[in-house]
C-alpha cells in the first residue's frame, strides 16, 4: 500500500473529503494541487508514492499529467478519477501510465488501502 499520496483535483471540497478518506485508510497526504501544472511540479518536488489525479483539470487533462509523471519510468502509482466517467477512460488511463481509472462516485465504496493495486 502506498504511504505518501498527492491529490490533484481542481475542486477543493473533493480534495478535502478524499484526503480524509485516504488518511483513514492509512495513507499520508503529502500534498495537493488544483491544476495539472501544479500537479507535475508537486510530484517532482514531493516524490509521492501515489497520485490520485482528476481527469478534468483547468489547464490540461489528467491523461497528459499522468503521461508527464510516468514518462521517466520511475513515477508514482497513479489512479485517474472523474465525476463524469466515459467508457474509454480506463484504457486511456492505462495508456497514460496510470494503474487504473475509478469514477469519483465509486471511491467511497472501495477499499482505499488497496486503491493503487
Amino acid at each position: 500500500m502506498p504511504q505518501s499520496v498527492l491529490i490533484v483535483d481542481d475542486h477543493e471540497p473533493f480534495r478535502r473529503v478524499v484526503g480524509e478518506l485516504l488518511r483513514d485508510s492509512g495513507h499520508r497526504i503529502v500534498g495537493e494541487a488544483a491544476t495539472g501544472t501544479q500537479g507535475l511540479e508537486a510530484a517532482a518536488r514531493l516524490r509521492p508514492q501515489a497520485v490520485l489525479l482528476d481527469v478534468g483539470l483547468p489547464d490540461m487533462d489528467g491523461f497528459a499529467v499522468a503521461t508527464g509523471m510516468t514518462s521517466g519510468g520511475d513515477g508514482p502509482a497513479i489512479v485517474l478519477t472523474s465525476a463524469d466517467p466515459e467508457p474509454d477512460y480506463e484504457a486511456l488511463a492505462v495508456r497514460a501510465g496510470a494503474r487504473r481509472f475509478v469514477a469519483k462516485a465509486d471511491l467511497a465504496t472501495l477499499a482505499l488501502h488497496d486503491l493503487w493495486r
